[in-house]
């Protein structure tokens, strides 16, 4: 404890030097994920401290990241440009080692420019990081348990992800100690995260508003809030339909963009349709997931994006605002089914306005290939799907989805 106080402190005063501004007592400084812009991280809810903010100050050009995309950068201060993915879990050590090939480095080689070219990068975290602990399931053919090694924690960082959501059925895997670990190995790379409760409810993240990277001192910056939720009793549970209604309401005073994660509904092949009413799953309810998007919606929420059937589904633009109902699978190249659509891995890019209006989207298509993680999809097979499963599932859609992924309003 006293190593990490000390350490603390000459964080807190370099950020001082380098920032130019005065940090309260109770803030840490972290170095930057990101390329080009300024980044600062605030508001996320201390661990044991529900309702109790702090601030996260980063330094301009620290641990910068080249952006390599394909896309040239956001010369539109009145636009932002949102990725967003489902299930990451890069390989896991229980209860045996099943880890990616080459040590993980190439896991996000085909996605890397994408992920890191969007402004503001999410997605959810399946399982823990962490190199030891006893699991708190009991493991069978049906009933997994996943433990990371620390050591690719770095990999999220280096393409570029800004919040991923703990609320998911395996981020207790490995009790409190599993969970600690995830945490401090999010903060260490940067990366905000929520979903636990008693622990973190909500993360802000700040953006420039104005383009210009000669620029030290943006006049304005955006602030992006997000929370996320889950159907196990450790998380915040988007059951709780109060609790929600709560955590939005408050955190929407605080931003200019909202976006909401949860983790919900029947998994598999089969559950690829969203169902009208609540989900069942292994006895459990997984959630009346439309009645959850729309609550947020008009609770005030930008974005809500979905994950946990471990299958693409369908898209709805909802008084405005866009809805993704699952992501599937993203990068999980062991211990997870991979299977026919299992494997389909899709990038949903949004892009808002300043009020976080949808103006247009991309979903990029990917499959995993086991042991590799998510490759290019030529045919662009996963966009295809999700366009079907909308045109099905969504009556009198407003948007439309084109055989390239290319999402877009309905003139009406």
């Amino acid at each position: 404890m006293l190593v990490h106080d000390v350490l603390g402190k000459l964080r807190l005063f370099l950020a001082i030097l380098l920032v130019g501004s005065s940090v309260g007592c109770s803030s840490e400084t972290r170095s930057s994920s990101r390329g080009y812009e300024e980044r600062l991280r605030v508001g996320e809810l201390c661990s044991g401290m529900r309702g109790t903010r702090y601030e996260d100050s980063l330094s301009a050009g620290s641990n910068h990241v080249p952006r390599t995309s394909h896309l040239a950068p956001r010369k539109n201060k009145d636009t932002l440009t949102f990725a967003f993915v489902g299930d990451i879990m890069m390989g896991t050590t229980f209860p045996s080692r099943q880890l990616p090939e080459n040590g993980g480095k190439d896991l996000f080689r085909d996605v890397k420019d994408i992920l890191l070219s969007a402004d503001i990068t999410a997605g959810n975290l399946e399982g823990t990081l962490c190199d030891g602990g006893t699991t708190t399931k009991k493991v069978s053919s049906i009933c997994y348990a996943f433990r990371t090694p620390t050591s690719y924690s770095h990999y999220l960082k280096d393409v570029g992800f800004d919040f991923l959501s703990m609320a998911n059925n395996h981020a207790h895997d490995f009790g409190q100690e599993g969970i600690r670990s995830t945490e401090q190995q999010l903060k260490a790379n940067g990366i905000a995260y929520a979903g636990i409760g008693g622990r973190q409810e909500y993360a802000i993240i700040e953006v420039p508003a104005l383009q210009d990277s000669m620029s030290r001192s943006p006049e304005k910056t955006l602030k992006i809030g997000f929370c996320a939720f889950g159907h196990n009793s450790y998380t915040i549970m988007h059951t709780d339909t109060a609790t929600v209604g709560r955590i939005v309401r408050k955190l929407r005073q605080q931003v200019d963009i909202l976006v909401v994660s949860f983790h919900g509904g029947a998994e598999g092949a089969k559950a690829s349709h969203l169902p009208q009413g609540k989900e069942l799953f292994l006895g459990e309810n997984r959630g009346n997931l439309r009645l959850l998007a729309h609550q947020c919606i008009d609770l005030g929420a930008d974005i809500v994006y979905g994950h946990g059937p471990h299958v693409p589904r369908c898209m709805e633009l909802y008084k405005g605002k866009i809805v993704a109902y699952s992501l599937g699978n993203f990068c999980t190249p062991r211990s997870v089914s991979l299977k026919g659509i299992s494997g389909y891995a899709p990038i949903l890019e949004v892009k808002t306005d300043r009020e976080g209006n949808f103006i247009e989207g991309q979903i990029h298509s990917f499959i995993q290939q086991p042991g590799v993680g998510p490759r290019s999809d030529s045919q662009n097979r996963t966009a295809q799907l999700i366009r079907d499963l909308t045109a099905s599932d969504i009556r009198n859609s407003s948007i439309t989805i084109d055989n390239n992924g290319k999402i877009l309003k309905n003139n009406k």
